[in-house]
């Protein structure tokens, strides 16, 4: 049985650990999610993201109104969330 991602519970993860506003953080989500789905896979399917180009990414975007700490903070509670449920993990 695998369980569905949560956005809401994630959205609030989220806010708990980090107290950024949830509008920017839903921000944050969506271009980070746009910028995944356009990387490339590798041959064993997998997509390698650099993280200072998702940041950067994310900070180009005008709507975004949040220094590069916090949209690192908020990407990386995501991540805590993500393996906390069994979502992610990282590749060694």
């Amino acid at each position: 049985m695998t369980e569905q991602l949560n956005e809401q519970e994630l959205l609030q993860f989220i806010v708990d650990k980090t107290k950024a506003d949830p509008k920017q953080i839903q921000l944050v989500l969506k271009y980070e999610k746009n910028f995944i789905v356009k990387a490339e896979e590798n041959a064993k399917g997998e997509v390698d993201i650099d993280s200072d180009e998702l940041i950067d990414h994310i900070l180009s975007r005008p709507d975004v109104k949040l220094t590069e700490l916090a949209v690192d903070t908020i990407l990386e509670a995501e991540m805590d969330y993500l393996m906390k449920k069994g979502f992610a993990g990282y590749i060694d």
